[in-house]
């Protein structure tokens, strides 16, 4: 986990000290399409496993409440934070 981190953050510096560089504006629409690729890939994949599909309903239902409640819980947060940093018009 620790390598995946490191290559990200050295993958941010680079684009950081490479931002100006024309031919790195055009990654980002290859990064999309790569990204739906994989997508794409890993639906395949879940497709494919006989015991994914076999419990799907069960998965569905975990996934549904997980993916709510993270939702639920980034909307509280942002809110939290629009309300302590953000707001105009108020004296602190």
């Amino acid at each position: 986990m620790f390598t995946i981190i490191s290559i990200m953050f050295i993958g941010i510096g680079i684009g950081y000290l490479m931002r100006n560089v024309q031919m790195l504006q055009k990654v980002e629409k290859s990064a999309s399409l790569t990204i739906l690729l994989l997508l794409f890939v890993l639906g395949v994949s879940i497709g494919s496993n006989r015991l994914i599909v076999d419990n799907l309903g069960r998965f569905g239902w975990q996934a549904a409440i997980l993916a709510s409640l993270s939702i639920t819980g980034s909307m509280l947060a942002s809110l939290m934070v629009f309300h302590l940093f953000f707001k105009k018009g108020e004296k602190r």
